[in-house]
């Protein structure tokens, strides 16, 4: 029984002990995964989208509770316009989920800018999404409560030829976007503001 015994409590340390490994591992390496992932996937969309912004949005970005989700928001100050960018993920694509990383001007509520961060979809096809900023370029100047949506589904988005099961699944990435923004609204503006009185989006 004492033999028993002794076995049961070595196997607890054991199993407590790779549980706090693990966990500390896993802390260690969550931080430079999203380094790894802002700086690769996000940043190059970020830089194009704010090109000249009078601040830098990589440095001055924040975090917001939505749900159980934590959002990473992008602010940029161009010129007159306050404008906030977060990512979404659309569901559906040929190969897998497509992120596009969507920027809002916070005071007429309308899209200023987008771009494809992640895919899994086919080179030369869908990858076109990410490659063309002409498609994106169509999402520019809708308001955040109208949906998008392609032509072949009554909508007026014209679909990347040869792939409008991408093309699909980026309106769906937007529509979330637009979404989020819409949820997150006070406290994106309350965010901005506090921004601005520190002279971070001045």
């Amino acid at each position: 029984m004492n033999e028993m015994f002794k076995m049961v409590l070595v196997l607890a340390v054991l199993c407590s002990a790779s549980g706090g490994i693990l966990a500390g591992v896993r802390s260690l390496t969550m931080d430079r995964i999203e380094y790894q992932q802002l700086k690769f996937e996000k940043e190059p969309v970020i830089r194009s989208i704010f090109a000249d912004a009078d601040n830098d949005p990589m440095s001055d970005r924040f975090k917001l509770t939505d749900g159980e989700t934590q959002r990473t928001i992008f602010p940029g100050k161009v010129g007159d316009q306050n404008i906030v960018a977060l990512e979404a993920l659309g569901k559906g694509g040929f190969s897998g989920d497509v992120g596009i990383l969507v920027a809002f001007d916070i005071d007429s509520d309308t899209i200023v800018g987008s771009g494809v961060t992640t895919h899994s979809e086919t080179p030369g096809f869908g990858s076109k999404a990410k490659e063309d900023p002409s498609f994106v370029a169509q999402f520019e100047g809708r308001g955040v409560s109208e949906p998008a949506s392609v032509k072949n589904d009554g909508g007026d988005i014209d679909a990347i030829s040869g792939a409008t099961i991408t093309s699909r699944a980026v309106c769906v990435g937007l529509n979330e976007a637009s979404a989020i923004y819409q949820r997150l609204k006070p406290e994106l503006k309350k965010s901005m503001d506090n921004l601005a009185s520190k002279g971070g989006t001045n």
